[in-house]
């Protein structure tokens, strides 16, 4: 697990909308604000987790390279050999081609690891709604309480999670897992914190999760259950794909 990128739903969206507030205010421009942010993020996980995990204040990290964005946006500068500055070991390795894996979470694994995690769901003996929903309120009330132990004992020992933030928000960018491992990760993200909210209610056709912070749903979170536990947790966090869930 990437420990950078382990924060809360509060922290994720108050330093995206920092980061938007910075560009839009040095470019005046809303639409370009927004795509120096992406670019910034692209930067960001172009980094190694090594690299990432010796940040000490990511969210500084982030806005400095926003600033640096901005400002090649409005001052471009033809630069030559003899002129060229020299790039930092954070430019050059932020210059890696972002993972597929950051757009489609469930990409980081093998075509054969999907399959056997798709198959497990499919060969599980079927779970009555009331039992999946009975489930997931559990686990939603769980994660309010910051009871680890208990949530815990709702998920399978060998249990994976994994989270789409899109390259567009910092979090984790691989599966987590292991029931304690999904257990920190979750509530780590879901930590009650002002103006946050998680109810259950219906995502794609059954019992899910939703997280709020303010009036913005931040998160939604659908699970997988089988033999009275959680198999698979698959937690959205791109706000291109939260967008419908925003609408006025």
């Amino acid at each position: 697990m990437d420990e950078a990128d382990v924060v809360s739903i509060a922290e994720l969206l108050d330093e995206r909308r920092y980061l938007l507030d910075v560009a839009c205010w040095m470019l005046g421009s809303a639409d370009e604000a927004e795509c120096v942010v992406d670019e910034v993020y692209r930067r960001w996980y172009g980094l190694s987790g090594a690299a990432r995990r010796e940040i000490a204040r990511p969210r500084s990290w982030l806005a400095r390279s926003a600033g640096r964005s901005c400002l090649s946006r409005l001052a471009p500068v033809e630069r030559s050999d003899d002129t060229a500055l020299e790039a930092g070991p954070e430019e050059v390795e932020a210059g890696v081609e972002v993972s597929r894996v950051l757009l489609d979470a469930p990409g980081c694994l093998s075509p054969d690891e999907r399959a056997r995690a798709s198959l497990r769901v499919r060969r599980s003996d079927p779970v009555a709604p009331w039992e999946h929903d009975a489930l997931v309120r559990a686990v939603g009330r769980a994660c309010l309480d910051g009871d680890a132990e208990h949530l815990v004992s709702l998920l399978c020992p060998d249990v994976t999670a994994f989270f789409d933030g899109g390259g567009k928000v910092r979090a984790l960018s691989r599966p987590v897992q292991g029931g304690r491992q999904v257990a920190h990760s979750l509530l780590t993200l879901l930590a009650r914190r002002s103006r946050t909210a998680l109810t259950a209610q219906s995502v794609n056709g059954r019992t899910g999760l939703v997280a709020r912070y303010g009036r913005q749903v931040a998160a939604i979170i659908s699970l997988d259950v089988a033999d009275h536990r959680v198999i698979q947790v698959w937690v959205i966090l791109n706000p291109d794909k939260l967008r419908s869930w925003n609408q006025p």
